[in-house]
């Protein structure tokens, strides 16, 4: 928002950063800012005067700003946040960014389906999240590039993704997302609980989430598979009919939003809790490893509409599993999953727009994404700070001539039946208003404000800052 508050911020973010220079350190710094304050994808809706655009282009093209220096200063800045709670939330999950490669030379590679002929970059992304799903900073990102792939058939990709050792897999960059992740969060002495969706439900990513729960952190993977477990006295026994007989520690009410295919209702969640272990099969080797951990299913009962399928959740854990209360913690923690969805909605196609980026080069792509990824993490913490921390003071995060700006282009446009006080407002109402001047229109849009309504009012906010400011220099 402010600059001046935006750079403490970044100060605080990156201002550590060994890029072999204090100059290139200090350019980090006030980028930064500037991003956050003024979000886009391309650098000339970010750096509006020549001299900054000019800065700012050297900066992202030099080979001198190491990628890996900046990414492991913003992890170490959400590190040191997160070792103030008592255990962060951690969700991880992959993506895609499709962008523009008319010469074929920037070193991309391909995305979505093959006939799609689609161009870009996939990547792993890691945050932090508070208990109360505040978002705290970005961990880690893992970026890679497909080979071009010659076309074939179903079956003979299935063969060759089988031949393939782990590390020649793409579930390989899962792992050292997680193991980056694990040993910032470790060396700043915080406690992390990994959130993983069932894609990462695959026999690397357990074991490496195993070594990280060595060091005291926690994982919860949604099953996708119905895995072979130890079993005494037979040879084989699957996950499923493990748990359909484990012991029933509760049920609870969960409120249902329609949607395609769902309808909304009140269901009646059930909750399983079992002790098992997996026997984690390489399907290279054909080595087994045993690992033992906690299973959580939860499945609706007695509420399905005729017609739709039950909600259904099958969770593979470290953490403990011994009353209700814990396994309720668990559901909760894993529904903070979805906080990395919202980040990368911002980061990709809301106030970010990290894909129009021009940069002519792979390396200046990448430094240039994860900045704007620190920002869009940023961008969704003050979305969440406005709902989970209502009474906190505007000031916090506007800077004076902001809140006095928003107070007057409120003023102009409020309903009639609405008071706009001269005190300053709470960040919740803050937030209400920036989303009003960016065309937020209340319950009927679905929900409460979100980060592109909160941005696009945030501009209108700034502009009019630019000419007050400009207006007061005029004679010096």
């Amino acid at each position: 928002m402010s600059y001046l508050i935006e750079k403490e911020w970044s100060e605080a973010t990156v201002g550590d950063v060994d890029l072999g220079d204090s100059r290139r350190t200090a350019r980090a710094v006030q980028m930064l800012a500037r991003m956050a304050e003024n979000p886009g994808g391309k650098l000339s809706d970010v750096f509006k005067s020549a001299k900054e655009r000019d800065a700012a282009y050297d900066f992202m093209e030099s080979c001198r700003t190491r990628t890996c220096a900046l990414a492991e200063a913003f992890a170490r800045s959400t590190a040191r946040a997160s070792a103030a709670l008592d255990r962060v939330i951690v969700p991880v999950d992959g993506t895609s960014t499709s962008l523009t490669d008319n010469t074929g030379k920037k070193g991309f590679g391909r995305i979505g389906a093959d006939v799609c002929r689609g161009v870009g970059l996939k990547v792993i992304n890691v945050i932090a999240v508070s208990a109360d799903g505040v978002p705290v900073g970005l961990l880690d990102q893992e970026w890679w590039s497909r080979p071009k792939a010659p076309p074939r058939s179903k079956k003979a990709k299935r063969h060759a993704r089988g031949k393939k050792a782990p590390a020649e897999k793409e579930i390989h960059h899962w792992c050292k997302a997680i193991e980056r992740s694990a040993f910032h969060l470790t060396e700043q002495r915080a406690l992390g609980w990994f959130q993983i969706d069932r894609e990462g439900d695959a026999w690397p990513v357990l074991l490496q989430l195993a070594e990280a729960a060595e060091k005291g952190h926690w994982f919860t993977v949604r099953a996708a598979w119905n895995r072979v477990t130890q079993a005494t006295g037979r040879d084989k026994q699957y996950l499923r009919e493990r748990m359909a007989k484990a012991k029933k520690l509760g049920t609870y009410s969960l409120e249902v939003a329609p949607g395609p295919g769902r309808s909304a209702r009140t269901a009646r969640m059930v909750a399983h809790a079992a002790e098992v272990t997996l026997r984690l099969r390489n399907k290279a080797t054909g080595k087994i490893t045993p690992l033992p951990l906690r299973a959580v299913w939860v499945h609706e009962k007695g509420t399905i509409p005729p017609g739709e399928r039950g909600l259904d959740w099958l969770l593979l854990t470290n953490a403990p599993v011994d009353t209700f209360e814990q396994v309720r913690d668990i559901i909760k923690a894993y529904g903070m999953r979805w906080r990395i969805e919202e980040f990368h909605r911002t980061w990709k196609s809301g106030a970010c727009n990290v894909e129009d980026t021009q940069l002519r080069s792979r390396e200046a792509v990448i430094r240039w994404a994860s900045m704007l990824a620190v920002v869009a993490v940023r961008i969704e913490r003050l979305k969440r700070l406005s709902r989970e921390e209502p009474t906190r003071s505007a000031a916090d995060e506007l800077s004076d001539i902001e809140i006095e700006v928003l107070l007057l282009l409120k003023r102009r446009e409020k309903k009639k039946t609405e008071q706009v006080p001269d005190a300053i407002p709470t960040l919740e109402q803050a937030v209400r208003w920036l989303a009003d001047l960016g065309g937020y229109t209340g319950k009927s849009s679905g929900g409460p404000p979100g980060s592109i309504t909160i941005q696009r009012g945030y501009d209108r906010v700034a502009i009019s800052v630019q000419a007050i400011l400009a207006w007061k220099d005029r004679d010096k």
